[in-house]
């Protein structure tokens, strides 16, 4: 694992364990495929709305995220604490990142600046771990940079990513900016802005939205500097709302080869499918992700 580094903050006594994690999300690889499964707060019903787009109504279960993650691979299941207490003991098998703050898509900025509000803390996640032998492996927290609260979010983010380190815990924070500062939140020179805060606050992993072109650069170019100003945090983009399959996977394993991103966050493009067709897709991103396959290798799993 080239890029992998162990912060200063994670305690000897914990760097074991912090590397153990480590391991487990990448596979003992540089990238990782984390299954983003927070929707059910964030997006309440909107994503599992089986009369949209034709979807299975298995999709409405949350225990959908649980089966996919346990039969499927994936280098993480990232969702919330309770959501993770509620389910994981009939499935521990999967590795999990335990969201720590949340927010629903109800009210408009122009109501209301977003603030995704501490919902649960390190302690509680480790109480977890500790008391009922869940594998959670680290904390995610969502983080809205340009919101007028964004000093409240950035200190719940700077404290519990300094917590989860002395507990050899992986920090991946959800780096996403918006509110009324914010006109365009897929600008390059913004988001790689904000993939150096992260880095600064301590994250070990960025999760951002990939950033749109410019007349002089492609995508994969503007990443490529997103990641230099990431500095030694790993960056991973969103997979976004759910495309075409092969779509999809052609521009994940571009983002990787060609924009040096260390990976995918992707919830939607996986759990709005079958449980058959979403183990499979699974298969596909993390043969690309862990493995290395072309984009056509990678399609054979899907088919």
């Amino acid at each position: 694992m080239k890029s992998f580094i162990i912060p200063a903050d994670v305690p000897p006594s914990k760097k074991e364990l912090f590397i153990k994690n480590m391991q487990t999300l990448c596979k003992n690889t540089d990238h990782l495929f984390l299954f983003s499964c927070d929707q059910k707060i964030e997006h309440l019903h909107d994503d599992f709305d089986p009369g949209d787009d034709d979807m299975p109504q298995e999709v409405m279960d949350p225990e959908h995220f649980f089966k996919i993650g346990s039969q499927g691979r994936v280098g993480a299941l990232a969702t919330q604490l309770e959501l993770i207490a509620r389910y994981a003991p009939h499935y521990p098998n999967i590795p999990y990142i335990a969201k720590l703050n949340s927010k629903t898509n109800l009210i408009p900025n122009e109501q209301k600046e977003p603030l995704s509000a501490p919902l649960w803390n390190v302690k509680e996640a480790v109480q977890l771990i500790e008391q009922n032998n869940i594998p959670i492996i680290g904390i995610g927290i969502t983080l809205y940079l340009g919101s007028e609260f964004e000093d409240k979010m950035m200190h719940f983010a700077a404290k519990s990513i300094f917590e989860a380190h002395k507990n050899g815990l992986i920090a991946i924070v959800w780096m996403y900016p918006r509110g009324k500062a914010i006109s365009d939140d897929t600008d390059p020179h913004l988001l790689a802005g904000a993939a150096g805060a992260a880095n600064a606050l301590g994250a070990d992993i960025v999760k951002i939205k990939p950033p749109h072109a410019t007349k002089e650069k492609s995508v994969e170019q503007k990443l490529q500097e997103i990641v230099v100003a990431a500095g030694n945090t790993r960056v991973i983009c969103s997979g976004g709302t759910k495309v075409d399959p092969s779509k999809y996977l052609q521009k994940l394993q571009s983002f990787i080869q060609n924009g040096t991103v260390a990976g995918t966050a992707t919830g939607r493009n996986v759990f709005q499918n079958s449980l058959p067709e979403a183990i499979a897709m699974t298969q596909a991103i993390s043969a690309i992700v862990y493995d290395g396959a072309s984009e056509k290798e990678a399609v054979a799993y899907i088919k």
